[in-house]
């Protein structure tokens, strides 16, 4: 199956900015987040909205994507180099005929079993209240992944025996079976079914992980959030990932945070945005209102004459830059209040100011307007 375009994925267009493209990735990561759409298809969305947006913000990768799209022109018979476009990559897809018919490819090389390899890197996702994310915390996690069993120290074997070598491979990991082509006989090298390709059999299993040298625990971690951590992004916890292989390095564990939106604030990057309510008679005469912030409460003054959705800007009273790149603003918007509920005491006082600034009833007005419209059609 085909991929789809990483435009399309995030429904930005190609000229899109990379606010646009940010804009855009943060409203569908927390519309397909795993924890909160249940649908069958979410997390596969999720990953492929993650994969689009990773390759669209980077600009070497974008401008790669840009010019290739999906396809890797270093590949096949595309790739640029001696031998007519063959490459310095091993002659493309002759390379999956060589290791069929010879095992091991054009140069004859091939992976030594017992060479200590990298474990696998896990993947965890933590759910922060918008206050933690913007201040950070030290949290402990609790991660299932695969150890190295204490009773054989990873060997696999029983205590007081070890593996042995393979006698169906001589210990090279590989058998190499004969078959009979047009062409001749063949040899084809594959792994050895009888030690998986370790170049080692285990007589005697140990009784605790039963020959696998690894276990299953749930392991804590001790995990330090950065202040200012967005929605959707990760932290690598180096080494804390499943157990290598041969002596090899432990992966790591990418932890992906989804931070819960707040009732009051609203996050832009580093800034964060608010609406505050203002009365009408605050509004018109000017006042010094509290505001709530994430740092505290302050004070703001209002001018007289404000109109709704006049804004107004608390410097570094947002978040901290998550790369210690100074912090954020807290951008406030006024929202007027129109009373709903007057006494008869305070409809008569607005009826008096009405009357005192000069404004016309609204009857009197479309009264105006009416008359106005008869003079234009009796050319007065």
């Amino acid at each position: 199956m085909s991929k789809r375009d990483y435009y399309e994925v995030l429904g930005v267009s190609k000229s899109a900015s990379k606010d646009e493209i940010k804009k855009a990735y943060r409203k569908l990561s927390k519309k397909y987040h795993p924890d909160i759409n249940k649908e069958p298809d979410a997390e596969s969305k999720f990953k492929e909205v993650k994969e689009a947006y990773e390759v669209l913000s980077d600009d070497q990768k974008k401008a790669h994507y840009d010019q290739f799209g999906h396809t890797d022109p270093n590949q096949g018979f595309g790739g640029s180099g001696d031998f007519g476009g063959f490459g310095g990559g091993g002659f493309g897809g002759f390379e999956d005929i060589f290791n069929t018919f010879f095992g091991g490819g054009g140069n004859g090389r091939r992976r030594d079993p017992n060479a200590p390899r990298q474990g696998a890197d896990l993947q965890y996702t933590m759910a922060l209240s918008f206050e933690d994310a913007v201040f950070g915390k030290e949290t402990d996690v609790e991660i299932p992944r695969e150890e190295t069993c204490e009773t054989c120290e990873g060997s696999g074997a029983k205590p007081g025996t070890k593996p042995v070598t393979c006698q169906h491979c001589q210990g090279t990991g590989q058998l190499n079976v004969e078959q009979n082509t047009p062409f001749g006989k063949i040899v084809n090298r594959r792994v050895c079914n009888h030690c998986n390709g370790t170049g080692k059999e285990i007589k005697f299993k140990c009784s605790t992980c039963h020959g696998t040298g690894k276990v299953k625990k749930r392991r804590k971690i001790h995990v330090k959030i950065p202040a200012g951590i967005d929605d959707g992004q990760q932290l690598r916890v180096t080494g804390q990932g499943e157990p290598g292989v041969n002596g090899g390095p432990a992966g790591d564990l990418y932890i992906v945070f989804h931070v819960r939106e707040h009732e009051f604030f609203e996050r832009d990057g580093d800034d964060v945005y608010c609406e505050m309510p203002v009365t009408f008679v605050q509004a018109t005469l000017g006042d010094d209102i509290e505001i709530p912030t994430l740092h505290g409460k302050v004070k703001l003054k209002v001018p007289a004459g404000t109109q709704t959705g006049t804004k107004f800007r608390l410097k570094g009273k947002g978040i901290p830059n998550v790369r210690g790149y100074g912090t954020g603003d807290q951008h406030i918007i006024v929202r007027i209040v129109t009373p709903t509920k007057l006494s008869e005491k305070q409809k008569q006082l607005l009826q008096e100011f009405a009357e005192i600034s000069g404004q016309v009833p609204q009857g009197e007005q479309e009264e105006s307007f009416f008359s106005k419209v008869k003079r234009a059609f009796k050319g007065e």
